[in-house]
Protein backbone atom coordinates (compact mmCIF):
# COMPACT_ATOMS: atom_id res chain seq x y z
CA UNK A 1 0.00 0.00 0.00
CA UNK A 2 1.52 3.51 -0.69
CA UNK A 3 2.18 5.92 2.22
CA UNK A 4 1.33 9.80 1.80
CA UNK A 5 3.68 10.58 -0.02
CA UNK A 6 3.09 8.70 -3.16
CA UNK A 7 3.15 4.90 -4.15
CA UNK A 8 5.70 1.58 -3.88
CA UNK A 9 8.11 0.78 -6.90
CA UNK A 10 5.95 -3.07 -7.55
CA UNK A 11 2.66 -1.10 -7.52
CA UNK A 12 3.83 2.13 -9.88
CA UNK A 13 5.27 -0.47 -12.34
CA UNK A 14 2.15 -2.17 -12.60
CA UNK A 15 -0.20 0.40 -13.17
CA UNK A 16 2.32 1.67 -15.39
CA UNK A 17 2.46 -1.54 -17.83
CA UNK A 18 -1.30 -1.63 -16.96
CA UNK A 19 -1.64 1.72 -18.84
CA UNK A 20 0.35 0.71 -21.71
CA UNK A 21 -1.19 -0.17 -25.07
CA UNK A 22 -1.75 -4.41 -25.12
CA UNK A 23 0.86 -4.91 -27.80
CA UNK A 24 3.68 -2.67 -25.92
CA UNK A 25 3.05 -4.90 -22.52
CA UNK A 26 4.79 -7.84 -23.71
CA UNK A 27 7.78 -5.63 -24.59
CA UNK A 28 8.11 -3.35 -21.69
CA UNK A 29 7.03 -5.85 -18.96
CA UNK A 30 10.90 -7.05 -18.58
CA UNK A 31 12.70 -3.55 -18.19
CA UNK A 32 10.60 -2.29 -15.79
CA UNK A 33 10.28 -5.30 -13.73
CA UNK A 34 14.12 -5.56 -13.89
CA UNK A 35 14.10 -1.98 -12.65
CA UNK A 36 11.53 -2.71 -9.71
CA UNK A 37 13.53 -6.04 -8.70
CA UNK A 38 16.89 -3.74 -8.47
CA UNK A 39 15.65 -1.44 -5.87
CA UNK A 40 12.97 -3.55 -4.25
CA UNK A 41 9.13 -3.49 -5.05
CA UNK A 42 8.21 -2.05 -1.89
CA UNK A 43 10.73 0.72 -1.71
CA UNK A 44 8.38 3.75 -1.69
CA UNK A 45 9.06 5.86 -5.07
CA UNK A 46 9.70 9.15 -2.97
CA UNK A 47 12.77 7.39 -1.56
CA UNK A 48 14.17 6.73 -4.75
CA UNK A 49 17.15 9.82 -4.99
CA UNK A 50 19.09 10.93 -8.02
CA UNK A 51 22.38 9.30 -7.11
CA UNK A 52 20.51 5.84 -6.88
CA UNK A 53 19.06 6.48 -10.40
CA UNK A 54 22.29 7.69 -12.11
CA UNK A 55 24.01 4.95 -10.50
CA UNK A 56 21.21 2.44 -11.99
CA UNK A 57 21.90 3.42 -15.45
CA UNK A 58 25.64 3.42 -14.70
CA UNK A 59 25.26 -0.54 -14.17
CA UNK A 60 23.27 -1.17 -16.67
CA UNK A 61 25.11 -3.62 -19.49
CA UNK A 62 25.19 -0.87 -22.82
CA UNK A 63 25.94 -4.34 -25.35
CA UNK A 64 23.11 -5.45 -24.11
CA UNK A 65 20.56 -6.01 -27.21
CA UNK A 66 17.60 -3.54 -26.72
CA UNK A 67 19.72 -1.27 -24.05
CA UNK A 68 18.54 2.02 -25.61
CA UNK A 69 14.78 1.27 -25.56
CA UNK A 70 14.85 -0.50 -22.56
CA UNK A 71 16.35 2.96 -20.74
CA UNK A 72 14.04 5.18 -22.53
CA UNK A 73 10.77 2.72 -21.35
CA UNK A 74 12.47 3.23 -17.64
CA UNK A 75 12.95 6.83 -18.25
CA UNK A 76 9.02 7.36 -19.36
CA UNK A 77 7.87 5.41 -16.90
CA UNK A 78 9.52 7.68 -14.26
CA UNK A 79 8.37 10.64 -15.95
CA UNK A 80 4.78 9.44 -15.91
CA UNK A 81 5.16 8.40 -12.03
CA UNK A 82 5.87 12.41 -11.65
CA UNK A 83 2.93 13.45 -14.21
CA UNK A 84 0.10 11.07 -12.07
CA UNK A 85 1.29 12.07 -8.99
CA UNK A 86 2.59 9.12 -7.62
CA UNK A 87 5.94 10.85 -6.43
CA UNK A 88 6.83 13.99 -6.04
CA UNK A 89 10.43 14.18 -7.22
CA UNK A 90 11.44 14.49 -10.93
CA UNK A 91 14.41 11.72 -11.36
CA UNK A 92 13.87 11.16 -15.25
CA UNK A 93 16.93 13.29 -16.08
CA UNK A 94 19.31 11.27 -14.08
CA UNK A 95 18.74 8.48 -16.23
CA UNK A 96 21.72 8.77 -18.40
CA UNK A 97 22.37 6.39 -21.23
CA UNK A 98 26.31 5.66 -21.63
CA UNK A 99 28.10 5.62 -24.95
CA UNK A 100 28.04 1.91 -26.68
CA UNK A 101 30.42 1.50 -29.46
CA UNK A 102 29.73 0.13 -33.05
CA UNK A 103 30.58 -3.49 -31.80
CA UNK A 104 28.15 -3.05 -28.45
CA UNK A 105 25.40 -1.89 -31.13
CA UNK A 106 25.36 -5.04 -32.56
CA UNK A 107 25.48 -7.38 -29.50
CA UNK A 108 23.40 -10.55 -29.76
CA UNK A 109 20.38 -10.82 -27.24
CA UNK A 110 21.39 -10.08 -23.19
CA UNK A 111 21.21 -13.39 -21.12
CA UNK A 112 18.02 -14.58 -18.85
CA UNK A 113 18.57 -13.16 -15.61
CA UNK A 114 17.57 -15.18 -12.45
CA UNK A 115 15.99 -14.06 -9.53
CA UNK A 116 16.20 -15.79 -5.93
CA UNK A 117 13.44 -16.27 -3.95
CA UNK A 118 12.59 -18.34 -0.74
CA UNK A 119 10.13 -21.37 -1.69
CA UNK A 120 7.46 -19.28 0.36
CA UNK A 121 7.75 -16.75 -1.66
CA UNK A 122 7.37 -18.63 -4.79
CA UNK A 123 4.35 -20.70 -3.29
CA UNK A 124 2.80 -16.59 -1.96
CA UNK A 125 3.49 -15.62 -5.75
CA UNK A 126 1.63 -18.76 -7.36
CA UNK A 127 -1.35 -18.41 -4.78
CA UNK A 128 -1.87 -14.48 -5.39
CA UNK A 129 -1.49 -15.20 -9.13
CA UNK A 130 -4.35 -17.74 -8.97
CA UNK A 131 -6.26 -16.19 -6.85
CA UNK A 132 -6.14 -13.20 -9.31
CA UNK A 133 -6.95 -15.49 -12.41
CA UNK A 134 -10.50 -16.66 -10.49
CA UNK A 135 -11.11 -12.65 -10.00
CA UNK A 136 -10.58 -11.33 -13.35
CA UNK A 137 -13.10 -13.22 -15.12
CA UNK A 138 -15.70 -11.26 -12.18
CA UNK A 139 -14.38 -8.02 -13.16
CA UNK A 140 -14.94 -8.73 -17.17
CA UNK A 141 -18.70 -9.54 -15.93
CA UNK A 142 -18.85 -6.51 -14.09
CA UNK A 143 -17.66 -4.49 -16.94
CA UNK A 144 -20.17 -5.86 -19.36
CA UNK A 145 -23.00 -5.55 -16.90
CA UNK A 146 -21.52 -1.87 -16.12
CA UNK A 147 -21.62 -1.37 -20.04
CA UNK A 148 -24.99 -2.11 -20.38
CA UNK A 149 -25.64 1.46 -19.02
CA UNK A 150 -25.48 3.32 -22.81
CA UNK A 151 -24.69 6.46 -20.78
CA UNK A 152 -20.96 6.49 -20.92
CA UNK A 153 -20.93 10.12 -19.98
CA UNK A 154 -21.24 9.92 -16.03
CA UNK A 155 -20.52 5.76 -16.08
CA UNK A 156 -18.73 5.72 -12.85
CA UNK A 157 -19.08 1.71 -12.19
CA UNK A 158 -17.66 1.05 -15.68
CA UNK A 159 -14.71 3.34 -15.08
CA UNK A 160 -13.89 1.71 -11.96
CA UNK A 161 -14.42 -1.50 -13.69
CA UNK A 162 -11.64 -0.64 -16.21
CA UNK A 163 -9.73 0.70 -13.90
CA UNK A 164 -9.59 -2.55 -11.53
CA UNK A 165 -8.92 -4.73 -14.63
CA UNK A 166 -6.28 -2.50 -15.70
CA UNK A 167 -5.07 -2.97 -11.91
CA UNK A 168 -4.79 -6.77 -12.00
CA UNK A 169 -3.75 -7.38 -15.67
CA UNK A 170 -0.76 -5.70 -14.42
CA UNK A 171 -0.53 -7.58 -11.07
CA UNK A 172 -0.88 -11.10 -13.12
CA UNK A 173 2.14 -9.66 -15.74
CA UNK A 174 4.18 -8.43 -12.88
CA UNK A 175 3.65 -12.40 -11.04
CA UNK A 176 4.32 -14.34 -14.31
CA UNK A 177 6.97 -12.38 -15.71
CA UNK A 178 8.80 -12.94 -11.84
CA UNK A 179 7.87 -16.67 -12.33
CA UNK A 180 10.09 -17.30 -15.52
CA UNK A 181 12.93 -16.19 -13.44
CA UNK A 182 12.51 -17.42 -10.49
CA UNK A 183 15.06 -19.66 -8.52
CA UNK A 184 14.02 -21.34 -5.21
CA UNK A 185 17.15 -21.23 -3.47
CA UNK A 186 15.89 -21.03 0.39
CA UNK A 187 17.56 -24.22 1.99
CA UNK A 188 20.95 -24.26 -0.01
CA UNK A 189 22.46 -22.26 2.38
CA UNK A 190 22.36 -23.78 5.59
CA UNK A 191 25.53 -25.73 5.09
CA UNK A 192 27.57 -23.14 3.23
CA UNK A 193 29.89 -20.80 4.93
CA UNK A 194 28.73 -18.20 2.13
CA UNK A 195 26.10 -15.61 1.76
CA UNK A 196 22.62 -16.65 0.29
CA UNK A 197 19.02 -16.24 0.40
CA UNK A 198 18.27 -16.53 4.92
CA UNK A 199 21.63 -15.37 5.35
CA UNK A 200 21.95 -12.96 8.33
CA UNK A 201 24.69 -10.88 7.92
CA UNK A 202 27.01 -8.73 10.18
CA UNK A 203 29.01 -6.04 8.17
CA UNK A 204 31.71 -4.01 9.85
CA UNK A 205 32.44 -0.40 8.06
CA UNK A 206 35.81 0.21 7.33
CA UNK A 207 35.70 3.59 7.74
CA UNK A 208 33.69 4.01 10.96
CA UNK A 209 34.32 0.76 12.62
CA UNK A 210 30.00 0.70 12.81
CA UNK A 211 28.97 -2.91 12.37
CA UNK A 212 25.52 -3.38 10.61
CA UNK A 213 23.67 -6.15 10.25
CA UNK A 214 21.20 -7.43 7.65
CA UNK A 215 19.61 -10.51 6.69
CA UNK A 216 19.31 -11.35 2.48
CA UNK A 217 16.04 -12.21 0.77
CA UNK A 218 14.33 -12.29 -2.22
CA UNK A 219 12.83 -9.14 -4.02
CA UNK A 220 9.33 -10.02 -2.45
CA UNK A 221 10.67 -10.50 1.16
CA UNK A 222 12.23 -6.79 1.56
CA UNK A 223 11.48 -5.65 4.81
CA UNK A 224 13.79 -2.36 5.25
CA UNK A 225 12.38 -2.06 9.20
CA UNK A 226 13.43 -5.20 10.13
CA UNK A 227 16.99 -5.42 8.16
CA UNK A 228 15.74 -7.40 5.51
CA UNK A 229 17.17 -6.31 2.13
CA UNK A 230 17.33 -7.45 -1.37
CA UNK A 231 19.43 -9.58 -2.79
CA UNK A 232 18.59 -7.48 -6.05
CA UNK A 233 20.02 -4.39 -4.11
CA UNK A 234 23.92 -2.83 -4.45
CA UNK A 235 24.30 -4.72 -1.24
CA UNK A 236 22.74 -7.20 -1.61
CA UNK A 237 24.62 -8.06 -5.36
CA UNK A 238 27.98 -7.41 -3.08
CA UNK A 239 27.50 -9.97 -0.24
CA UNK A 240 25.84 -13.10 -2.28
CA UNK A 241 27.96 -15.94 -2.69
CA UNK A 242 30.71 -14.03 -0.51
CA UNK A 243 32.43 -15.62 2.81
CA UNK A 244 33.43 -14.12 6.25
CA UNK A 245 36.71 -12.16 6.29
CA UNK A 246 35.86 -10.98 2.34
CA UNK A 247 36.24 -7.17 2.00
CA UNK A 248 33.53 -5.38 -0.52
CA UNK A 249 33.18 -2.64 -1.93
CA UNK A 250 30.12 -0.15 -2.93
CA UNK A 251 30.27 2.25 -5.28
CA UNK A 252 28.10 5.94 -4.36
CA UNK A 253 28.38 9.05 -6.04
CA UNK A 254 31.13 10.39 -3.02
CA UNK A 255 33.19 7.11 -3.72
CA UNK A 256 33.52 3.61 -3.06
CA UNK A 257 32.02 2.41 0.62
CA UNK A 258 33.67 -0.71 2.29
CA UNK A 259 32.85 -3.90 4.66
CA UNK A 260 34.42 -6.31 5.47
CA UNK A 261 31.71 -9.40 6.62
CA UNK A 262 32.36 -9.96 9.73
CA UNK A 263 29.81 -13.08 10.55
CA UNK A 264 27.68 -15.57 8.87
CA UNK A 265 24.03 -16.76 10.47
CA UNK A 266 20.60 -17.90 9.81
Amino acid sequence: MPNASGLSLGEAGARFLASLPENERGAGQPAIQRFVAWFGREKYLDDLTAPEISSYAKRLPASAAGYGQRLELIRVFLKQARKQGWTKRSLSAHLKAKKTTRKAAGAGPAAIESLPVSQQAYDDINNELAGLKKKRPLIVADIKKAAADKDFRENAPLDAAREQLGHLEGRLMELEAVLKVAVITEGEVQASTRVGIGSSVVLCDLDSGQELTYTLVGPRDVDAARGRISSASPIGKAILDKSSGQVIEIAVPAGKMRYRIERIGR
